[in-house]
């Protein structure tokens, strides 16, 4: 089989999307697929990412990654999406390489730089399935990014959703990894949805990290954490991630929680970095900043944490928090999203109630508190290794593809 995969995002950047990716590229390879993929050119911000030409060209045997050109994305300097005139060499490279199906990661994020449905012409000449893949709910960030009267938003959000519907019932299969997702987009007048088991975390790794002595001080030059009890998050900083409520909720955190015997613990790059750096660093003294971790070493941060703690209400279903929870430490979340798929509230974490800062600083102390709680939910992680591997959802893929074939 021969597949095409045209995605809004791929490496360096370090988010779901181009995580999996990553990782379903991988498997791909060694099951012996032949793969085209399209994403978004980083050179021009190789000052933020000087390893991008690291997943260019063929990365894999039988995986080639062509970059296109691209601009910034809606003004954040760290993200690219294509141009309109890049679809010319999509179609022509498709001509070249006559893929058996084409499937299409964030469809609607793609439309905005193609300004057309992306690969739907070429298979429908081709007499070819295309299928997409929902990662994100792009118009719900709208509350984040744009001061509207909310008449205003209310009618632009409408809008959008015809849009979006419109953009995603034209594939064959619009593919989610979250059964509350899956429920939510029917709902929302998605036609053709398809809930299956996508996402993985790279299960050997996570089994053979175990924790090391020192090792924030080896590996990031942070002394004095091996006694504080250590959150950490890991993703972007930006306002769709919950930052603002986190922020806002650090002077009540401080008064309820003996902030001297944590250490807060903060992976990713972002717009809001230095304003979260400033207001981290006035309220929990022991704030440390990561930058982007190699997805590489990803699953030795965590095992080497404590709590991971996230507040964004708007996942389709959050990579990393299963990366959180397959390394044995429990999750505090807001009961929002696909979140609620990965979250056993009480088991292998605690959800709290979305924007409720009593609520959230309660369940967070409560683990803070609690480290036999702790221990107990770390157990839980075999569960996740268990189910979420990325072979077994690759093959889970594959099997969807030839399904339509």
């Amino acid at each position: 089989m021969r597949i095409a995969i045209i995605s809004s995002g791929f490496l360096p950047i370090t988010d779901g999307v181009s995580i999996t990716l990553w990782y379903r590229l991988r498997y791909l390879s060694k099951l012996g697929y032949h793969v085209l993929v399209f994403c978004p050119d980083y050179a021009p911000i190789a000052h933020l990412y000087p390893d991008w030409q690291n997943y260019v060209g063929e990365i894999f045997p039988n995986i080639r990654v062509i970059n296109l050109p691209s601009i910034s994305f809606v003004n954040l300097n760290f993200e690219r999406n294509v141009i309109p005139d890049s679809y010319k060499i999509v179609l022509e490279k498709l001509q070249l390489f006559k893929p058996d199906i084409i499937h299409v990661d964030e469809p609607e994020r793609l439309w905005l730089g193609f300004l057309k449905r992306p690969g739907l012409d070429f298979a429908r000449q081709a007499k070819i399935p295309c299928v997409s893949f929902f990662h994100t709910n792009f118009i719900e960030y709208l509350d984040d990014y744009l001061s509207l009267p909310k008449v205003m938003l209310a009618s632009l959000k409408l809008t959008m959703r015809y849009h979006r519907n419109w953009i995603y019932n034209g594939y064959d299969l619009t593919l989610v990894s979250s059964p509350s997702t899956a429920n939510k987009l029917t709902n929302l007048g998605f036609k053709k949805v398809l809930n299956a088991q996508l996402l993985g975390v790279e299960t050997e790794k996570y089994q053979r990290e175990v924790k090391e002595p020192d090792y924030f001080l080896k590996h990031y030059h942070i002394a004095g954490l091996e006694k504080k009890v250590k959150l950490v998050f890991l993703g972007r900083l930006t306002p769709d991630k919950g930052w603002n409520f986190i922020l806002n909720s650090l002077e009540q955190f401080t008064r309820a929680i003996a902030c001297q015997n944590l250490a807060f613990l903060i992976a990713g790059e972002g717009n809001m970095k230095e304003e979260i750096a400033a207001k981290m660093s006035h309220f929990i003294p022991n704030s440390y900043f990561l930058g982007r971790v190699d997805p590489q070493k990803v699953p030795s941060l965590l095992i080497n944490s404590d709590i991971y703690i996230t507040a964004s209400e708007k996942e389709t279903r959050g990579l990393t928090v299963l990366e959180a929870l397959a390394s044995g430490i429990p999750v505090v979340a807001p009961r929002a999203g696909g979140l609620v798929d990965s979250i056993k509230d009480g088991d292998n974490g605690l959800l709290f109630i979305p924007q409720n800062t009593d609520d959230f600083i309660e369940k967070t102390k409560t683990l803070v508190d609690n480290e036999v709680l702790r221990q107990q939910m770390r157990v839980k992680r075999i569960e996740v290794l268990n189910q979420y591997g990325w072979e077994q959802s690759v093959n889970n893929l594959v099997d969807i593809w030839q399904s339509l074939l």
